[in-house]
């Protein structure tokens, strides 16, 4: 047994050595424990700490000091301050020099290799030093900071010393957020900012030695051929006099398409090659990712990457992606990673974040003025997801330092040559909402276009600089735009100015525009703050903001009613999203869209403007399933006049489909609209319908005529037979004739009259112009991404109306806003109801700053007498408006019922102040209504 014993412990020995001899052949990974010292005052600069061994504090990389809880730790309280609602708040903050290091030995078997420093991700600059010698310096946010240590580093034992700067190194990539008084937060760009990612001190992702032999090939590139049979291939290598190489393409199954030696052409240290496109070799898109390796072997050694075999180009208009045309159903990704403050460097990571994406329909993200991680291209790869990558900019000074323009010209550089192989990668832009020399931005994406044709090239995603925000560029091969020169392309200039209607689309702004188009930032809705996602922060950054509106709701004893805040808010902001998308894809001029954004964004003033939170979870208000039946690659439409209908009139429909899925042949489309008891009033179907790529639009009507005695909502529901593929609209009814006065309530819009009647203990409907009262000015829409960021607008957040009242026992209506209340949250005020004690019955919810008690409509006893009060107009045009007839009527019918019995009670005195000073009591003889 002894003897065996030893016999197992010699080969287990033998094995051991064997596979550590092979791991060092190739990689020293670097992971692991680290010495840091922080340098903020510059002391290290002489580089006497790069020459001995220092005893720092002990960090983990790949990490961060944030990770490490080393820095200045925040002092910041909750408090309703643009200090605290500027974003979320770092636990441990530190802009400066920072030195780490760690002993590492050299194997003897890398005599003689090529020996290589891998950094996968810094912020924002790199000095590195072996044994106390500077090796070199390396600038970048996009990409890898590599350095060649073959000269330094012999076989035995080393110091290596890095110093990691994170201050500021090119102010001009930046746009300032003038309204954040804390200068370090005033940086808006992703790359280099607090608002999202934060500016952290570290190194993240791969970090590693690695060996190679001498004159091995690298930076293999796989470039389709824009006619889809060809394929070019290059590969650099110094000193080769090869005329012959081998070249192996293999499909991720691991099936091999492709196995010749092939003839290359030498130009300096680049080899090239071209092949045809092997017969096996299938295309790349969302539908079919599939994915092929080559591998490159020389006489000095081989190289390999992955790619898959796609074109993306202009034709005629049109966005087509290998001769299909595609439509872009796109989202922001702002490096919005809540627990670290940075982007996952794990393929799985991304893999689960994209998963969720394409639940709700998506197929494409927009990395706003950043460049991800080569884990996030490798998982969109596998997954059939487009991407728009752009440079760390966000600039309105484009091409007044030279410093900063040479940087971005070789990050552009960097993100073609790391990143160029991954097929996701489709779109590139030089970055956001660019302003200032656009001839600079012209020249750089020229100089682009031809040295990597695989992507489509963009000056800026938009811009507020005029003409370049209306009309492409010459160098743009597509457009991003808010509006053209003939009108708005996205929805914040139209909801709230006309009424609900669903028969229009994009086209009058968009059909003179001859490259493909994309709508810039759609959305922006904000949503209240959901007070339950606090205890999710359990990471480098802490919630004060969430914290400090969580405070004050429990002062003003709004608390209870936040959860009910937020799902309401959420949903009119649903509601929003649904038509914005759909007018994009009824619009044949369209290429696709861009939302800001399906998570929320923490930064910026809080901007709450998504329907899942910062974590990409939901927030309870619409699901995967309901969201992606209007946002998917085959979508249901329909086009008609209205949201709102009385007795006697038609409501008709035109159906469509917006299909860029697949071409479709001999389909039926069935339809139907129910009430709300889930009965069906009215069905048909279409048959043989054939549904190409692209809109399909005028494929048939709905008609139905109008007739009922009761106020309803009802539903219309259009899907493609046999598949998943659904999509539903409600519409209102109301019939013409219903009383809208009784002789037991009083219906006055006198305050003093309302008074004198209220003392007699009558019962009273009291409607004020709504233009003589204090308060905010009625809306439709949300707030516009953040009442932080955006101080001076109408804040309000929509309605929530208690549908359990008996108020509503005439009047149809779901707790939050719909598009039947359009006419009366125009005609309305919200009125600030901190000090009244009454109930309302149509809340407003206000935004998160001001937090006060706001209502439409409430009730209250006044003295002997009992009231309504209704900041919405009852009062005009009531034949010309239903819906604020019904209402009328369904609150007089409560009103003589035996169950209004307001459970407050006010002085007058109190509702009298909610007039305006100097404004009459009542409506004037001209009719408000417009």
């Amino acid at each position: 047994m002894k003897g065996l014993r030893l016999i197992i412990i010699f080969f287990i020995t033998l094995i051991t050595t064997y596979s550590c001899s092979n791991s060092d052949d190739a990689q020293i990974s670097l992971a692991g424990s680290w010495e840091v010292k922080l340098d903020s005052t510059n002391v290290g600069a002489n580089e006497n700490w790069a020459k001995n061994k220092f005893k720092g504090s002990e960090i983990t990389l790949p990490g961060t000091l944030d990770d490490a809880e080393i820095g200045t730790e925040s002092t910041l309280e909750p408090a309703m301050n643009n200090y605290v609602l500027s974003n979320l708040t770092r636990k441990f903050r530190y802009i400066g020099k920072a030195w780490y290091q760690k002993e590492i030995e050299i194997p003897s078997s890398w005599k003689n290799k090529s020996i290589t420093l891998n950094l996968e991700r810094i912020i924002w600059e790199s000095s590195v030093y072996v044994d106390g010698e500077l090796v070199g310096t390396a600038n970048s946010l996009v990409g890898n900071h590599k350095y060649n240590l073959t000269s330094s580093l012999k076989p035995g034992k080393h110091l290596l010393t890095i110093c990691v700067d994170n201050s500021n190194k090119f102010p001009f990539i930046n746009v300032a957020g003038d309204r954040y008084p804390d200068k370090v937060n005033q940086d808006m760009a992703h790359g280099y900012t607090n608002h999202t990612q934060i500016k952290w001190n570290g190194i993240l992702g791969d970090m590693a030695l690695e060996a190679s032999a001498k004159n091995t090939p690298e930076n293999l590139q796989i470039y389709p051929d824009s006619t889809l049979n060809k394929l070019k291939i290059s590969f650099n290598q110094e000193n080769s006099t090869e005329t012959e190489v081998n070249c192996i393409i293999t499909s991720a199954e691991g099936e091999e398409v492709f196995n010749e030696k092939v003839t290359v052409k030498k130009d300096n240290n680049t080899n090239s090659f071209e092949i045809n496109k092997p017969e096996n070799l299938q295309l790349w898109d969302e539908f079919h990712p599939n994915l092929y390796d080559v591998e490159i072997t020389t006489k000095t050694g081989k190289t390999s990457a992955r790619f898959g075999y796609k074109f993306a180009r202009n034709k005629n208009g049109d966005l087509v992606l290998n001769n299909k045309r595609i439509f872009l159903r796109g989202n922001l990704e702002c490096v919005i990673f809540p627990l670290t403050g940075y982007p996952p460097t794990k393929k799985e990571d991304w893999a689960k974040l994209i998963k969720q994406a394409k639940a709700y329909g998506l197929n494409h993200l927009r990395f706003h003025s950043w460049c991800p991680p080569k884990a996030a291209f490798e998982a969109a790869d596998e997954a059939g997801f487009y991407y728009q990558v752009e440079l760390p900019h966000w600039s309105l000074k484009v091409g007044e330092d030279a410093k900063t323009t040479s940087f971005l010209r070789k990050e552009a550089q960097k993100m073609l040559k790391d990143y160029g192989n991954h097929p996701s990668f489709i779109f590139m832009a030089l970055g956001n909402e660019l302003q200032g020399d656009i001839s600079l931005l012209n020249d750089m994406v020229a100089e682009l276009k031809p040295k990597d044709n695989r992507h489509l090239y963009a000056t800026t995603a938009f811009s507020f600089q005029q003409p370049t925000g209306a009309r492409p560029e010459k160098e743009d091969e597509f457009f991003i735009a808010q509006w053209t020169k003939k009108g708005w392309i996205r929805g914040q200039g139209i909801f709230n100015n006309k009424s609900p209607h669903f028969n229009a689309d994009y086209t009058s702004g968009s059909a003179h525009i001859e490259i493909p188009l994309v709508s810039h930032e759609i959305g922006q809705y904000s949503v209240y703050p959901d007070m339950s996602e606090i205890d999710k922060y359990t990471g480098v950054l802490k919630p004060l903001n969430f914290m400090a509106v969580r405070n004050e709701l429990e002062e003003k004893n709004l608390i209870d009613l936040a959860p009910d805040f937020t799902y309401n808010s959420g949903k009119l902001a649903a509601l929003l999203y649904k038509e914005e998308i759909e007018r994009a894809l009824k619009t044949p001029s369209f290429d696709g869209f861009q939302l800001l954004q399906l998570q929320d964004f923490p930064g910026q003033g809080t901007a709450l403007v998504g329907l899942l939170n910062a974590f990409w979870e939901s927030k309870g208000v619409i699901s995967a399933e309901e969201f992606s039946q209007f946002n998917s690659e085959l979508v249901p439409l329909i086009r008609f006049e209205k949201a709102v209908y009385k007795s006697g009139e038609n409501f008709k429909a035109s159906i469509e489909i917006a299909n860029f899925f697949e071409e479709k042949t001999n389909q039926t489309i069935d339809w139907e609209i129910k009430n709300t008891k889930n009965e069906v009033v009215k069905n048909g179907n279409l048959t043989n319908v054939n549904l190409s790529i692209g809109n399909n639009a005028g494929l048939g009507e709905i008609n139905f005529p109008i007739a009922t005695n009761t106020a309803e909502k009802l539903t219309i529901t259009v899907s493609l037979k046999d598949s998943k593929y659904k999509n539903s609209w409600n519409i209102w009814v109301y019939p013409n004739e219903v009383s809208t006065t009784n002789n037991d309530v009083l219906v006055t819009s006198s305050f003093k009259t309302a008074n004198e009647a209220l003392k007699q203990g009558k019962k009273v409907l009291l409607n004020p112009n709504f233009n003589s009262l204090k308060g905010i000015q009625g809306r439709f829409v949300p707030v516009f991404w953040s009442p932080v960021h955006f101080p001076n607008q109408p804040a309000t957040m929509g309605l929530m109306v208690d549908t359990k009242h008996n108020a509503f026992n005439s009047f149809p209506t779901d707790s939050h806003t719909d598009w039947q209340w359009w006419n009366l949250c125009i005609n309305s005020k919200s009125v600030i109801i901190d000090s009244l004690e009454v109930a309302p019955i149509v809340r407003v919810i206000d935004n998160f700053v001001t937090n006060h008690h706001l209502a439409n409509v409430f009730e209250t006893n006044v003295g002997e007498g009992k009231l309504i009060f209704s900041a919405i107009d009852l009062t005009t045009k009531l034949d010309e408006r239903p819906v604020a007839k019904q209402l009328r009527h369904s609150l007089l019918n409560y009103m003589t019922s035996e169950n209004f019995n307001p459970e407050k009670t006010s002085s007058f005195k109190d509702l009298e102040a909610l007039k305006l000073e100097g404004k009459q009591d009542g409506f004037s003889t001209t009719d408000i209504y417009k």
